[in-house]
Order: C-alpha cells, then structure tokens, then sequence
C-alpha cells in the first residue's frame, strides 16, 4: 500500500499546484495567448495546459475506473470554463474522480494489473506514472507561459 499512497501524494500536490496556480492568475491572462507558432507545435494558454494537465488526470482515472477513455478536452474547453470559479469547480470535479479511482487500489501488487489503454495493454502502474508524467508537464508549460507575464511565486 505504500506505493499506492506515494503515487496518490503526487497526484494530490500537481492537483493543488494547479488550483493555487489558477487563483494567481490574472483574470484576463488566463486564456491569453502568447503567439501563433510557426512550426506546427501549439503554443497554449496557462488555463489550456492546466486544463490539459486535469484533463489528462480525467481521462486516466475514466479509463481506469469504467475503461470511457475520451479526451475530456473536447469539453473542456475555455469557452466552458471561462473563469477562475469555473475552472476551480472543474479542477474540483477531477480530484474527486481521482479519489474515487485510488480507492479502488487496495493493495500495491493491484499496480501490476493490465488494462487496455490507448495504445494497447499497460499495467496501472505504467498508466499512473505516464499520467502524471504528462500532466506535470502540461503544469510546467503553463508555468512558463506564465513567466512571459509575470514574476509572481509560482506554487511549489
């Protein structure tokens, strides 16, 4: 069970990170776009990337829980979740999806389950560390998408 609360505190601090991150954002920075890239990579606003960060922890633990492995993005978008209090509830709404995920794993050796995901056969643990992998990425680029507007502490 140890491995299970370690992963579980992980995934609870990128979920706090990001809701004190989206209560330091200016208003109308939340969706303010940086630049148009000219390489074909997207270049995201702060509340995209947290809602891609989220969105990908939703995916995960839908997949997981009733194997629905939709991208939760297509309705997440920042037309839906125009403000802090809407982003926040959203935010809300993951973390508690999440909960309810982790309290299926009783025992560590539940890690080493396969499942099917996208992409084939992972086991949970595999699943869970790429999960959180992604979405401490997305976390990091709207950190420093922020930077480009801001020198305010950043969440640790």
């Amino acid at each position: 069970m140890k491995l299970i609360l370690t992963i579980d505190a992980q995934f609870n601090r990128l979920h706090q990170r990001n809701c004190a991150f989206v209560s330091l954002m200016p208003a109308d920075r939340i969706f303010w776009q940086p630049r148009e890239s000219q390489i074909g990579s997207a270049v995201y606003s702060c509340g995209e990337y947290v809602l891609r960060s989220a969105g990908r922890v939703e995916q995960t633990f839908g997949g997981i829980a009733a194997q629905l492995w939709d991208d939760p993005f297509e309705w997440t978008l920042p037309e839906e979740l125009s403000n802090h209090a809407k982003i926040l509830e959203y935010l809300d709404e993951v973390e508690a999806a999440r909960q309810k995920g982790f309290q299926m794993l009783t025992a560590d050796v539940e890690l080493s389950k396969e499942i099917l995901a996208p992409g084939g056969m992972k086991t949970i643990f595999e699943l869970l560390l790429e999960t959180l992998a992604f979405a401490e990425n997305f976390q990091g680029r709207a950190f420093a998408t922020f930077r480009l507007f801001s020198d305010a502490q950043l969440p640790r």
